[in-house]
């Protein structure tokens, strides 16, 4: 019997930015299209666009905690 082996292409969107967690100048990977993870401290992101390109902080907590967390950055 004869194997068939594909080769998946595999690519990584890597973004320079400011982490809001960290305050850092830093490179952020792509984990899908609108979603980040700092490479300094680890924190997830989700990108915004709206006239600029800003990254907001994701939260696994409940949704008012989300929200609080939020206008501590705007």
């Amino acid at each position: 019997m004869t194997e068939k082996r594909f080769v998946h292409r595999i690519s990584a969107d890597i973004v320079n930015g400011e982490c809001p967690t960290c305050e850092e100048s830093t490179m952020l990977v792509g984990i899908t299209r609108d979603s980040y993870r700092c490479v300094n401290c680890g924190a997830d992101l989700h990108q915004h666009i709206n006239g600029k390109i800003s990254y907001i902080p994701t939260s696994n907590n409940s949704q008012k905690t989300y929200d609080m967390y939020l206008k501590d950055w705007m």
